[in-house]
């Protein structure tokens, strides 16, 4: 009985998760996981919150707090001061259409809103240039989310 009320309360919780993701848009939905505290803070310095929260869809390979602070020492107060290579940097991340990773395929590439291409891979796990999607599909308003490891950085 316990058990059972248990997987109850778990899928509850869980389809409650992903309703509400469906319902928020990609910003709301990064706020709202906690651990894109950065992200948002450079969306915002960036001026393109209106536009992630626009109608989209978009696909967002999301960096986690973690991967910008495994950036060198200043890098994000840096880019914080200059708007426009942060939004250089914030739209490569970011491609247009939800893509799922049903849909990926190995060595394929994606223009991003940036005008770069990523290149996904798939052997081993999911990569998109170096950085590994540690967790992907989280499904929003407009859009879908994928959580990378690392900050990628368009060619110079």
């Amino acid at each position: 009985m316990l058990r059972r009320t248990f997987i109850a309360l778990a899928t509850t919780s869980a389809l409650s998760t992903a309703a509400f993701a469906q319902e928020a848009d990609i910003v709301d939905t990064a706020i709202a996981a906690g651990n894109f505290t950065t992200l948002v803070a450079a969306v915002e310095a960036a001026g393109l919150v209106e536009t992630l929260k626009g109608e989209g869809p978009f696909t967002v390979f999301a960096p986690t707090d973690e991967a910008f602070a495994a950036l060198p020492e200043g890098t994000v107060e840096g880019l914080l001061a200059d708007p426009e290579a942060l939004a250089a940097i914030l739209t490569y991340h970011v491609v247009s259409g939800a893509v799922m990773s049903t849909d990926l395929s190995d060595g394929m590439t994606a223009t991003t809103v940036n005008g770069a291409d990523i290149t996904i891979g798939t052997e081993g796990g999911v990569t998109v240039n170096d950085a590994n999607v540690v967790t992907a599909d989280i499904v929003a308003s407009n859009g879908v989310i994928h959580v990378i490891d690392a900050v990628i950085l368009p060619p110079m």
